[in-house]
């Protein structure tokens, strides 16, 4: 593997090469992700952070109705104006959702820089300068072996990223970035779930689950001060105050959600899983190598420091110049090709028919080409006075001549190989009676009379079969 200092693996470290010409940019400018940056890259979302706003709306305007049609007939129900701590508590709870809410998706969840170039295989460590990430290389193995507290997990290369991912890492094909102890991406907070948000995520998903069942209390007690008060049954003191029946109902569905989530989180620190490797591995069939125990698992969640992230965003680095195409074997790679699997490891499934339609057009435009030319090549005449005479007699039959061409080109794409043949078999047994009859004229006017008249023939039939539908094109 190819040898890099810390200071070369973090993304965006100054440059260390003298090239005082190159352009620089900011880090988050050329970043090769798919994540969307704001304040100059002090903040890092994923490509999909406008749910964020959908997500916000649907915490807050509930609290809002709440706090407006509910919390605040408590104010004069408690002695000493305490009821003023059920509006509080409503306010801080909503506070604190907020803010983990803003932690998790507005931060490195874990990213790892890619590499400049791709790692050394084995055993070519001694031998020459690295290459270039799209120069060809000596296949990698996709898989290799490694001993995490006496137990072997496999870890796996990465395309995209060239890189062996470290343990507990993958790839997120929504975000394109590899990410330390990836454990799912969030579409309602449009931020992948790692090693340096889990926490915040797992503590914005509890203060929800609190949430809703602190408004969803009150409501009933609110309720149930009505039918009590008023001495009414509770149909009629739920058309009193609608908008605690809009709230039962809403925070009833939603803490089926938030509160199962809080439930399998629970489950999974407990035994040092994430929901990748839950649904991927299934520890449970085997033993896990990262559990340490409950109390050592949730230690290791809410008691250690968040790692530094690997990436400086803000830092200013070299504008990388555009790579040309790589050739293969003396030719340009094509495009389509680098295309799908760039889709492959995007986690886009490849379109085969767009490929195999741009590489079988370029194949046809080649063949039209040799085909009309070999052609055109056997009906021209020799340039002496023969020729001369019979290119003179053909000039009202060259835009025929033309025509058939193109006729024929057309019929290539969508006809049938073997008519082709035939076609082409006829052509030189023509070609050859031409041959021996002017042989075995001995004058020459008679010469020049039988060549017309056969290459007349000639163009006659090609005519007449590109006019009845002959072609290639139906494979």
């Amino acid at each position: 593997m190819l040898d890099l200092q810390p200071s070369d693996r973090r993304h965006g470290a100054p440059s260390s090469s003298g090239g005082g010409g190159d352009e620089l940019i900011r880090t988050y400018k050329g970043w090769k992700g798919n994540n969307v940056f704001f304040f100059g890259g002090r903040l890092v979302f994923g490509p999909d952070a406008r749910s964020i706003l959908i997500t916000i709306f649907l915490i807050t305007a509930p609290v809002i109705v709440f706090c407006v049609f509910v919390g605040r007939k408590f104010i004069d129900d408690f002695p000493h104006h305490r009821g003023v701590s059920v509006l509080a508590v409503a306010i801080g709870l909503i506070l604190l959702d907020l803010i983990f809410l803003l932690l998790t998706s507005a931060r490195d969840p874990g990213i790892i820089p890619r590499n400049l170039y791709p790692p050394e295989p084995e055993g070519n460590e001694g031998n020459a300068e690295p290459r270039l990430a799209h120069t060809p290389q000596s296949r990698l193995p996709r898989t290799k072996d490694m001993i995490v507290n006496g137990i072997t997990v496999k870890i796996k290369y990465c395309d995209t990223c060239m890189l062996y991912r470290p343990p507990r890492a993958s790839h997120c094909s929504i975000c394109n970035n590899c990410v330390e102890k990836f454990d799912h991406h969030c579409p309602w907070l449009g931020q992948c779930i790692g090693l340096r948000n889990y926490r915040f995520y797992f503590m914005f998903v509890l203060c929800s689950t609190l949430l809703c069942i602190y408004v969803h209390v009150f409501c009933w007690i609110y309720v149930m001060r009505i039918m009590h008060g008023e001495d009414i049954n509770i149909w009629k003191s739920f058309l009193k105050t609608p908008a605690s029946i809009a709230l039962i109902i809403y925070t009833f569905i939603c803490v089926w959600f938030v509160g199962g989530l809080t439930c399998f989180h629970l489950y999974l620190m407990s035994t040092n899983q994430s929901t990748y490797e839950n649904f991927r591995y299934r520890y449970d069939r085997h033993e896990n190598p990262f559990n340490k125990g409950i109390v050592g698992n949730f230690m290791e969640v809410f008691c250690t420091n968040v790692a530094i992230s690997q990436n400086s965003f803000r830092a200013k680095v070299s504008k990388e110049p555009a790579i040309p195409p790589r050739t293969v074997n003396g030719g340009m790679s094509s495009p389509s090709l680098q295309k799908v699997s760039h889709d492959i490891e995007m986690g886009r499934k490849p379109v085969w028919h767009e490929t195999v339609e741009e590489e079988l057009g370029d194949m046809d435009k080649d063949m039209e080409t040799a085909v009309t030319s070999r052609d055109l090549s056997r009906m021209l005449p020799p340039e002496d006075s023969e020729g001369r005479d019979i290119m003179h007699s053909r000039e009202s039959s060259r835009g025929r001549g033309i025509m058939h061409s193109r006729e024929s080109s057309r019929g290539r794409r969508g006809g049938s190989w073997e008519l082709s043949s035939r076609i082409n078999e006829d052509l030189r047994t023509r070609d050859e009676s031409v041959s021996r009859r002017v042989g075995e004229d001995s004058s020459e006017s008679s010469d020049n009379d039988a060549s017309r008249d056969l290459h007349v023939e000639i163009y006659d039939a090609i005519s007449s079969r590109g006019r009845t539908g002959t072609g290639i094109g139906q494979l």
